[in-house]
Protein backbone atom coordinates (compact mmCIF):
# COMPACT_ATOMS: atom_id res chain seq x y z
CA UNK A 1 0.00 0.00 0.00
CA UNK A 2 2.79 2.39 0.97
CA UNK A 3 4.67 1.41 -2.19
CA UNK A 4 1.68 2.39 -4.38
CA UNK A 5 1.46 5.80 -2.69
CA UNK A 6 5.14 6.46 -3.40
CA UNK A 7 4.71 5.37 -7.04
CA UNK A 8 1.71 7.69 -7.46
CA UNK A 9 3.71 10.57 -5.98
CA UNK A 10 6.65 9.88 -8.32
CA UNK A 11 4.35 9.71 -11.37
CA UNK A 12 2.66 12.98 -10.36
CA UNK A 13 6.01 14.74 -9.99
CA UNK A 14 7.17 13.39 -13.36
CA UNK A 15 3.94 14.58 -15.00
CA UNK A 16 4.39 18.08 -13.56
CA UNK A 17 8.01 18.12 -14.72
CA UNK A 18 7.02 17.10 -18.27
CA UNK A 19 4.26 19.73 -18.39
CA UNK A 20 6.71 22.40 -17.23
CA UNK A 21 9.31 21.40 -19.84
CA UNK A 22 6.69 21.17 -22.59
CA UNK A 23 5.31 24.58 -21.66
CA UNK A 24 8.67 26.12 -22.52
CA UNK A 25 8.41 24.87 -26.11
CA UNK A 26 4.67 24.80 -26.75
CA UNK A 27 2.84 28.12 -26.41
CA UNK A 28 -0.91 28.66 -26.39
CA UNK A 29 -3.27 30.99 -24.55
CA UNK A 30 -6.80 29.85 -23.74
CA UNK A 31 -9.91 32.04 -23.67
CA UNK A 32 -12.95 30.32 -22.17
CA UNK A 33 -15.32 33.31 -22.46
CA UNK A 34 -18.30 32.85 -24.81
CA UNK A 35 -17.61 36.03 -26.80
CA UNK A 36 -13.81 35.51 -26.88
CA UNK A 37 -13.28 39.01 -25.49
CA UNK A 38 -9.80 38.06 -24.22
CA UNK A 39 -8.65 36.72 -27.58
CA UNK A 40 -6.42 38.94 -29.70
CA UNK A 41 -7.47 39.63 -33.27
CA UNK A 42 -5.53 37.66 -35.89
CA UNK A 43 -4.30 40.93 -37.44
CA UNK A 44 -2.88 42.01 -34.09
CA UNK A 45 -1.08 38.68 -33.68
CA UNK A 46 0.37 38.95 -37.18
CA UNK A 47 1.72 42.45 -36.54
CA UNK A 48 3.28 41.38 -33.24
CA UNK A 49 4.78 38.20 -34.69
CA UNK A 50 6.45 40.20 -37.49
CA UNK A 51 7.86 42.87 -35.17
CA UNK A 52 11.63 43.11 -35.67
CA UNK A 53 12.64 46.03 -33.43
CA UNK A 54 12.11 46.34 -29.65
CA UNK A 55 8.87 48.06 -28.66
CA UNK A 56 8.51 50.15 -25.50
CA UNK A 57 5.08 51.27 -24.27
CA UNK A 58 4.79 53.77 -21.43
CA UNK A 59 1.28 53.97 -19.95
CA UNK A 60 0.55 57.12 -17.94
CA UNK A 61 -2.04 55.46 -15.70
CA UNK A 62 -0.64 54.72 -12.26
CA UNK A 63 -0.90 55.84 -8.66
CA UNK A 64 -4.18 56.97 -7.10
CA UNK A 65 -6.88 56.75 -9.76
CA UNK A 66 -10.69 56.90 -9.76
CA UNK A 67 -12.33 53.47 -9.85
CA UNK A 68 -13.23 53.68 -13.55
CA UNK A 69 -9.63 54.44 -14.50
CA UNK A 70 -8.38 51.66 -12.22
CA UNK A 71 -10.56 49.37 -14.31
CA UNK A 72 -9.06 50.78 -17.50
CA UNK A 73 -5.55 50.36 -16.08
CA UNK A 74 -6.24 46.69 -15.30
CA UNK A 75 -7.61 46.13 -18.82
CA UNK A 76 -4.51 47.74 -20.35
CA UNK A 77 -2.24 45.52 -18.22
CA UNK A 78 -4.07 42.36 -19.28
CA UNK A 79 -4.03 43.36 -22.95
CA UNK A 80 -0.36 44.32 -23.07
CA UNK A 81 0.57 41.11 -21.26
CA UNK A 82 -0.92 39.25 -24.22
CA UNK A 83 0.90 41.56 -26.64
CA UNK A 84 4.18 40.77 -24.90
CA UNK A 85 3.49 37.04 -25.15
CA UNK A 86 2.91 37.16 -28.91
CA UNK A 87 5.62 39.70 -29.80
CA UNK A 88 8.59 38.41 -31.78
CA UNK A 89 10.80 41.25 -30.54
CA UNK A 90 11.58 42.58 -27.06
CA UNK A 91 8.37 44.14 -25.72
CA UNK A 92 8.54 46.30 -22.60
CA UNK A 93 5.65 47.98 -20.76
CA UNK A 94 5.94 50.63 -18.04
CA UNK A 95 3.14 52.16 -15.95
CA UNK A 96 4.03 55.58 -14.55
CA UNK A 97 2.44 58.40 -12.58
CA UNK A 98 4.07 61.46 -14.17
CA UNK A 99 3.11 63.82 -11.32
CA UNK A 100 3.98 61.62 -8.35
CA UNK A 101 6.01 63.39 -5.64
CA UNK A 102 6.25 66.72 -7.50
CA UNK A 103 5.41 70.17 -6.20
CA UNK A 104 2.99 72.43 -8.08
CA UNK A 105 5.70 74.21 -10.10
CA UNK A 106 7.36 70.98 -11.19
CA UNK A 107 3.98 69.48 -12.03
CA UNK A 108 3.26 72.38 -14.38
CA UNK A 109 6.62 71.84 -16.08
CA UNK A 110 5.95 68.11 -16.55
CA UNK A 111 2.42 68.76 -17.84
CA UNK A 112 3.75 71.22 -20.43
CA UNK A 113 6.56 68.88 -21.49
CA UNK A 114 4.15 65.97 -21.91
CA UNK A 115 1.76 68.18 -23.87
CA UNK A 116 4.57 68.99 -26.31
CA UNK A 117 4.94 65.23 -26.86
CA UNK A 118 1.21 64.77 -27.45
CA UNK A 119 0.37 63.47 -23.96
CA UNK A 120 -2.66 65.41 -22.70
CA UNK A 121 -4.15 65.42 -19.22
CA UNK A 122 -7.85 65.01 -18.44
CA UNK A 123 -9.31 67.00 -15.55
CA UNK A 124 -11.85 65.05 -13.49
CA UNK A 125 -14.19 66.00 -10.67
CA UNK A 126 -13.85 63.31 -8.00
CA UNK A 127 -16.26 62.90 -5.09
CA UNK A 128 -14.66 62.82 -1.64
CA UNK A 129 -15.96 63.03 1.94
CA UNK A 130 -15.38 66.78 1.89
CA UNK A 131 -17.02 67.35 -1.51
CA UNK A 132 -15.72 67.49 -5.06
CA UNK A 133 -12.00 67.73 -5.81
CA UNK A 134 -10.19 68.13 -9.12
CA UNK A 135 -7.96 65.29 -10.25
CA UNK A 136 -5.62 65.27 -13.25
CA UNK A 137 -5.22 61.91 -14.98
CA UNK A 138 -3.35 60.97 -18.14
CA UNK A 139 -5.39 58.30 -19.98
CA UNK A 140 -2.71 58.01 -22.65
CA UNK A 141 0.30 55.93 -23.64
CA UNK A 142 3.49 56.50 -25.61
CA UNK A 143 4.60 53.83 -28.08
CA UNK A 144 8.30 53.85 -29.05
CA UNK A 145 10.33 51.75 -31.46
CA UNK A 146 13.51 52.28 -33.48
CA UNK A 147 13.78 55.97 -32.58
CA UNK A 148 10.14 56.76 -33.46
CA UNK A 149 7.35 57.42 -31.02
CA UNK A 150 3.60 57.96 -31.11
CA UNK A 151 1.16 59.06 -28.39
CA UNK A 152 -2.17 57.22 -28.25
CA UNK A 153 -5.37 58.20 -26.47
CA UNK A 154 -6.87 55.49 -24.32
CA UNK A 155 -10.01 57.48 -23.47
CA UNK A 156 -12.09 57.80 -26.63
CA UNK A 157 -15.13 59.96 -27.45
CA UNK A 158 -14.90 62.06 -24.30
CA UNK A 159 -17.13 64.72 -25.87
CA UNK A 160 -19.54 62.29 -27.52
CA UNK A 161 -23.01 61.47 -26.30
CA UNK A 162 -23.49 58.92 -23.57
CA UNK A 163 -22.60 58.77 -19.91
CA UNK A 164 -19.13 58.92 -18.40
CA UNK A 165 -19.25 55.18 -17.64
CA UNK A 166 -20.30 54.39 -21.21
CA UNK A 167 -17.31 56.32 -22.56
CA UNK A 168 -14.98 54.40 -20.25
CA UNK A 169 -16.53 51.06 -21.23
CA UNK A 170 -16.35 51.85 -24.96
CA UNK A 171 -12.74 52.96 -24.55
CA UNK A 172 -11.84 49.69 -22.83
CA UNK A 173 -13.53 47.73 -25.63
CA UNK A 174 -11.41 49.60 -28.20
CA UNK A 175 -8.04 49.25 -26.45
CA UNK A 176 -6.79 46.55 -28.80
CA UNK A 177 -7.58 48.65 -31.87
CA UNK A 178 -5.94 51.69 -30.25
CA UNK A 179 -2.67 49.95 -29.38
CA UNK A 180 -2.45 47.85 -32.54
CA UNK A 181 -2.98 50.91 -34.76
CA UNK A 182 -0.31 52.80 -32.85
CA UNK A 183 2.21 49.96 -33.00
CA UNK A 184 1.57 49.44 -36.70
CA UNK A 185 2.22 53.10 -37.42
CA UNK A 186 5.42 53.25 -35.35
CA UNK A 187 6.98 50.13 -36.89
CA UNK A 188 5.45 50.51 -40.35
CA UNK A 189 7.69 53.22 -41.77
CA UNK A 190 6.20 55.59 -44.35
CA UNK A 191 2.47 56.29 -44.26
CA UNK A 192 0.23 54.80 -46.92
CA UNK A 193 -1.49 57.13 -49.38
CA UNK A 194 -5.25 57.59 -49.67
CA UNK A 195 -6.75 59.45 -52.62
CA UNK A 196 -10.25 60.97 -52.81
CA UNK A 197 -11.46 61.17 -56.42
CA UNK A 198 -12.47 64.60 -57.71
CA UNK A 199 -13.16 64.32 -61.45
CA UNK A 200 -16.89 63.54 -61.39
CA UNK A 201 -18.56 66.20 -59.29
CA UNK A 202 -17.50 64.84 -55.90
CA UNK A 203 -17.67 67.06 -52.76
CA UNK A 204 -15.05 69.78 -52.35
CA UNK A 205 -12.07 69.71 -49.97
CA UNK A 206 -14.06 71.86 -47.55
CA UNK A 207 -16.97 69.41 -47.53
CA UNK A 208 -14.60 66.47 -47.02
CA UNK A 209 -12.41 68.29 -44.50
CA UNK A 210 -13.45 66.24 -41.47
CA UNK A 211 -12.77 62.88 -43.14
CA UNK A 212 -9.51 63.98 -44.74
CA UNK A 213 -8.26 65.71 -41.60
CA UNK A 214 -9.00 62.65 -39.45
CA UNK A 215 -7.25 60.27 -41.85
CA UNK A 216 -4.27 62.63 -42.16
CA UNK A 217 -3.17 61.60 -38.67
CA UNK A 218 -2.21 58.15 -39.97
CA UNK A 219 -2.00 58.46 -43.77
CA UNK A 220 -0.98 60.77 -46.57
CA UNK A 221 -4.29 62.10 -47.88
CA UNK A 222 -5.00 63.98 -51.10
CA UNK A 223 -7.22 64.25 -54.18
CA UNK A 224 -7.07 62.08 -57.30
CA UNK A 225 -8.13 63.29 -60.74
CA UNK A 226 -8.86 60.15 -62.74
CA UNK A 227 -8.55 62.11 -65.97
CA UNK A 228 -4.91 63.01 -65.40
CA UNK A 229 -3.40 60.48 -62.98
CA UNK A 230 -1.02 58.01 -64.62
CA UNK A 231 0.22 54.51 -63.79
CA UNK A 232 2.99 55.82 -61.55
CA UNK A 233 0.51 57.85 -59.52
CA UNK A 234 -1.88 54.92 -59.16
CA UNK A 235 0.93 52.62 -58.03
CA UNK A 236 1.72 54.99 -55.16
CA UNK A 237 -1.83 54.79 -53.78
CA UNK A 238 -2.91 52.32 -51.13
CA UNK A 239 -6.59 53.20 -51.24
CA UNK A 240 -8.98 55.18 -53.42
CA UNK A 241 -12.19 56.72 -52.05
CA UNK A 242 -15.06 57.46 -54.43
CA UNK A 243 -17.48 59.75 -52.56
CA UNK A 244 -20.86 60.87 -53.91
CA UNK A 245 -20.01 61.44 -57.59
CA UNK A 246 -22.62 63.32 -59.64
CA UNK A 247 -21.61 62.64 -63.25
CA UNK A 248 -20.89 59.55 -65.35
CA UNK A 249 -17.46 57.90 -65.30
CA UNK A 250 -15.76 57.56 -68.66
CA UNK A 251 -14.37 54.23 -69.85
CA UNK A 252 -10.84 55.61 -69.37
CA UNK A 253 -11.57 56.47 -65.74
CA UNK A 254 -13.08 53.03 -65.15
CA UNK A 255 -10.04 51.40 -66.76
CA UNK A 256 -7.74 53.22 -64.32
CA UNK A 257 -9.85 52.18 -61.34
CA UNK A 258 -9.87 48.57 -62.53
CA UNK A 259 -6.08 48.65 -63.06
CA UNK A 260 -5.71 49.95 -59.51
CA UNK A 261 -7.92 47.17 -58.07
CA UNK A 262 -6.30 44.38 -60.10
CA UNK A 263 -2.89 45.43 -58.79
CA UNK A 264 -3.86 45.18 -55.14
CA UNK A 265 -5.41 48.61 -54.57
CA UNK A 266 -8.50 49.08 -52.43
CA UNK A 267 -11.53 51.18 -53.31
CA UNK A 268 -14.15 52.51 -50.92
CA UNK A 269 -17.35 53.15 -52.86
CA UNK A 270 -19.62 55.70 -51.18
CA UNK A 271 -22.06 56.43 -53.98
CA UNK A 272 -25.75 57.17 -54.51
CA UNK A 273 -27.52 55.76 -57.54
CA UNK A 274 -30.40 58.24 -57.16
CA UNK A 275 -30.53 61.90 -56.19
CA UNK A 276 -32.30 62.79 -52.95
CA UNK A 277 -31.46 65.71 -50.67
CA UNK A 278 -33.26 66.92 -47.56
CA UNK A 279 -32.39 70.54 -48.42
CA UNK A 280 -34.49 70.32 -51.58
CA UNK A 281 -37.44 68.98 -49.60
CA UNK A 282 -37.15 71.82 -47.08
CA UNK A 283 -37.35 74.42 -49.81
CA UNK A 284 -40.10 72.93 -51.97
CA UNK A 285 -41.88 70.43 -49.77
CA UNK A 286 -41.42 67.73 -52.41
CA UNK A 287 -38.71 66.44 -54.70
CA UNK A 288 -38.48 64.32 -57.81
CA UNK A 289 -36.01 61.46 -57.38
CA UNK A 290 -34.12 60.46 -60.51
CA UNK A 291 -31.29 58.15 -61.46
CA UNK A 292 -27.78 59.57 -61.66
CA UNK A 293 -26.44 57.29 -64.43
CA UNK A 294 -22.88 57.05 -63.12
CA UNK A 295 -21.98 54.34 -65.65
CA UNK A 296 -20.55 52.10 -62.92
CA UNK A 297 -23.02 49.20 -63.00
CA UNK A 298 -20.90 46.94 -65.22
CA UNK A 299 -17.78 47.50 -63.12
CA UNK A 300 -19.56 46.86 -59.82
CA UNK A 301 -21.17 43.74 -61.32
CA UNK A 302 -17.71 42.29 -62.00
CA UNK A 303 -16.75 43.03 -58.39
CA UNK A 304 -19.81 41.10 -57.17
CA UNK A 305 -22.21 43.91 -56.24
CA UNK A 306 -25.26 45.68 -57.61
CA UNK A 307 -26.20 49.03 -56.06
CA UNK A 308 -29.90 49.39 -56.80
CA UNK A 309 -31.75 52.47 -57.97
CA UNK A 310 -33.96 52.85 -54.92
CA UNK A 311 -34.20 54.42 -51.45
CA UNK A 312 -34.61 52.48 -48.22
CA UNK A 313 -37.48 53.30 -45.86
CA UNK A 314 -37.07 51.88 -42.36
CA UNK A 315 -39.14 52.49 -39.22
CA UNK A 316 -35.95 52.15 -37.18
CA UNK A 317 -34.82 55.62 -38.16
CA UNK A 318 -33.31 58.88 -36.97
CA UNK A 319 -35.36 61.97 -36.21
CA UNK A 320 -35.38 65.31 -37.99
CA UNK A 321 -36.72 68.69 -36.79
CA UNK A 322 -40.09 69.59 -38.32
CA UNK A 323 -42.18 72.73 -37.85
CA UNK A 324 -45.57 71.63 -36.49
CA UNK A 325 -47.20 75.07 -36.25
CA UNK A 326 -46.87 78.54 -34.76
CA UNK A 327 -47.62 79.78 -31.26
CA UNK A 328 -47.45 83.49 -30.63
CA UNK A 329 -45.68 84.01 -33.92
CA UNK A 330 -42.96 81.51 -32.98
CA UNK A 331 -42.55 78.28 -34.98
CA UNK A 332 -42.97 75.11 -32.95
CA UNK A 333 -40.22 72.62 -33.78
CA UNK A 334 -40.64 68.94 -33.02
CA UNK A 335 -38.38 65.97 -33.70
CA UNK A 336 -40.16 63.29 -35.71
CA UNK A 337 -38.93 59.97 -37.15
CA UNK A 338 -37.75 60.21 -40.77
CA UNK A 339 -37.92 56.76 -42.35
CA UNK A 340 -35.44 57.69 -45.08
CA UNK A 341 -32.70 58.18 -42.45
CA UNK A 342 -32.46 54.55 -41.25
CA UNK A 343 -30.27 53.49 -38.34
CA UNK A 344 -28.04 50.78 -39.79
CA UNK A 345 -27.11 47.93 -37.47
CA UNK A 346 -23.45 46.80 -37.42
CA UNK A 347 -22.45 43.15 -37.55
CA UNK A 348 -20.50 42.92 -34.30
CA UNK A 349 -18.56 39.89 -35.52
CA UNK A 350 -16.81 42.09 -38.11
CA UNK A 351 -13.74 43.82 -36.65
CA UNK A 352 -14.33 46.88 -38.84
CA UNK A 353 -17.51 47.83 -36.96
CA UNK A 354 -16.92 46.04 -33.67
CA UNK A 355 -18.26 47.94 -30.62
CA UNK A 356 -20.07 50.51 -32.77
CA UNK A 357 -23.66 51.48 -32.08
CA UNK A 358 -26.29 52.02 -34.77
CA UNK A 359 -25.12 54.27 -37.61
CA UNK A 360 -27.38 56.86 -39.20
CA UNK A 361 -27.61 56.78 -42.99
CA UNK A 362 -29.24 59.40 -45.21
CA UNK A 363 -31.26 58.20 -48.22
CA UNK A 364 -29.31 54.94 -48.64
CA UNK A 365 -30.18 52.33 -51.25
CA UNK A 366 -30.09 48.55 -51.20
CA UNK A 367 -27.13 46.48 -52.38
CA UNK A 368 -27.42 43.04 -53.98
CA UNK A 369 -24.51 40.62 -53.97
CA UNK A 370 -23.67 38.68 -57.11
CA UNK A 371 -21.81 35.40 -57.32
CA UNK A 372 -18.38 36.38 -58.66
CA UNK A 373 -15.50 33.92 -58.68
CA UNK A 374 -12.81 34.73 -56.15
CA UNK A 375 -14.80 37.56 -54.51
CA UNK A 376 -15.63 37.28 -50.80
CA UNK A 377 -18.47 39.37 -49.38
CA UNK A 378 -18.76 40.51 -45.77
CA UNK A 379 -21.88 42.27 -44.52
CA UNK A 380 -21.03 44.96 -41.98
CA UNK A 381 -24.19 47.13 -41.89
CA UNK A 382 -27.82 46.10 -42.34
CA UNK A 383 -31.27 47.61 -41.93
CA UNK A 384 -33.74 46.43 -39.30
CA UNK A 385 -36.67 44.07 -39.84
CA UNK A 386 -38.97 47.10 -40.18
CA UNK A 387 -37.79 48.30 -43.59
Amino acid sequence: MMKNKWLNLVFALLALLLINIGGQYIFHRFDFTADKRFTLNDKTKKILEHTQKPVIITVFLNGELPAAFKRMQASVKDLLTDYKAYSNADFKVFFVDPLAGLNAADQDTVINNLYQQGIEATNLSVKTESGLTQKLVFPMAMIESDGKQMPVKLLQNLDAGGSYEENINNSIENLEFTFTSGIKKVIGGNNSRIGFTESNGEPSDLQLYDAMHTLAGNYEVGRVDLNTIDKTGLDKLKMMVVVKPQSAFSETEKYKINYFVMNGGRVLWSIDQVSAELDSLRGKGSQMVFNKNLNLDDMLFVYGARINYNIIADKNSAEIPVSTGNVGGQPQIQLVPWIYYPILLPDTSASLVKNLDGIKAEFPGTVDTIGSKGVKKTYILTTSNFN
